[in-house]
């Protein structure tokens, strides 16, 4: 079709302006995730949470547990959740039985009024330190996935669990990732269970810790995707502009050196928190409102990572609010982009999906590139008939 079109050149044109400009057939903003977590003894209800999720048009997000109070507010929403077992249960799930039980108390009850698109087993396990838990993993996964597919509610949820960076022996350049020796038995059974059953590789990939840690050493602009320099991989020559893609190509790599491919990995939680202690180099509200922006922008742009350019990396923010009782240095309590009063820590562009008047609707997105506003409705009608003419002018006139 577009070989047609190109022969009109002006056609063309206008064709690349129909579909950048997000208007058409397949004109939409990526839907991107939040992390909403509830350490906290001040947060709104979920049924407040819920509107602030569609005032912003956010329709995807992450908890860890599976409150019913959550997923039953969430119900006959189009809010994508994914919920998460918590560690502490993990060794009982390796009973079919218990498995069984867990599910019908804990997601059969909710479906298919609320969407729950994910279940997390666990979280950060390899990372816990607690053999006998590691080893409780890929039985819990199986079992999981058994029991869903025998009630016959698990086509549309993915079971499969997070884990750190810390997962990985070395991580740059990406392509010399690789997994810590000491889980490669368990992290190959655990892939072959991904693999099998097609489910995402979930990584929790915090690029401000690697500043913190050596903030005279790392830029900043790379960390916060700014325009920077940036890396090339001196193996594959792959330029690296931002820190998180660098990342993710490396547990991609680390992935194939254990004999998978074709594993989609996703980023389950990133984000930069807006308050630290003194040590915490970096932990600024504007350091914060730049990364998340600037990530947000990309998600919207649809990009994927230098290694997989054309499978869109799908990241979860971390988090909705900022989380009052959580423990350690200041900066856990300070990742939220909401305050518990449901106003914004800081504007990293979600306004420009508030909800407005029908008739009125345009958005704004304010990002360290150009702004961009959408045409009004009245335009993407004129657009589309325009774009339909040309296209059947164009068509008659190839054959």
């Amino acid at each position: 079709m577009v070989t047609f079109i190109r022969r009109m050149g002006l056609s063309y044109f206008f064709l690349t302006i129909f579909l950048s400009s997000g208007i058409g057939f397949f004109g939409h903003v990526a839907s991107f995730g939040i992390n909403y977590g509830q350490i906290a003894n001040n947060l709104p209800p979920p049924e407040k949470v819920l509107e602030l999720f569609s005032y912003f048009k956010i329709t995807k997000t992450r908890i860890y547990d599976t409150s019913p109070q959550i997923l039953n507010a969430f119900a006959n929403s189009n809010i994508e959740v994914i919920v998460t077992i918590e560690n502490g249960i993990l060794s009982q799930l390796n009973d079919p039985q218990q498995a069984l039980q867990w599910v019908s108390d804990h997601i059969k009850p909710y479906l298919p009024d609320t969407k729950i698109t994910g279940i997390q087993v666990g979280n950060e396990i390899f990372s816990d330190g607690d053999i006998s838990l590691i080893h409780s993993l890929v039985p819990a996964l199986v079992n999981i996935h058994n029991t869903l597919a025998h009630l016959g509610i698990g086509s549309n949820i993915h079971v499969s669990t997070p884990c750190s960076l810390s997962v990985l022996q070395q991580s740059y350049p990406p392509s010399a990732g690789s997994f810590k020796s000491e889980i490669t038995e368990i992290m190959h059974q655990f892939l072959d269970f991904l693999s099998r059953t097609k489910a995402p590789f979930w990584i929790n990939a915090y690029p401000y810790f690697a500043y913190k840690d050596a903030p005279s050493e790392i830029s900043l602009n790379y960390v916060l995707f700014n325009p920077s320099e940036g890396m090339v991989d001196p193996n594959t020559k792959l330029h690296y502009d931002n820190m998180l893609y660098a990342q993710v190509d490396a547990v991609i790599f680390a992935i194939a050196k254990m004999g998978f491919n074709g594993i989609e990995v996703r980023v389950s939680e990133t984000g930069w928190p807006s308050k630290g202690d003194p040590n915490e180099a970096g932990a600024t509200v504007q350091n914060a409102a730049t990364y998340n922006k600037n990530l947000l922008r990309r998600q919207m742009a649809n990009e994927g990572t230098p290694l997989r350019p054309r499978m869109r990396l799908e990241a979860y923010l971390f988090a909705l609010f900022n989380e009052d009782m959580k423990t350690g240095p200041t900066s856990e309590r300070n990742y939220g982009l909401f305050e518990p009063d449901e106003s914004m820590t800081y504007n990293v562009g979600l306004s420009a999906f508030a909800t407005k008047s029908a008739s009125t609707t345009s958005i704004f997105l304010t990002s360290s590139a150009t702004n961009t506003k959408a045409a009004p409705k009245q335009y993407k009608i004129l657009f589309y008939w325009f774009f339909v003419f040309l296209l059947s002018s164009t068509l008659c006139g190839s054959f």
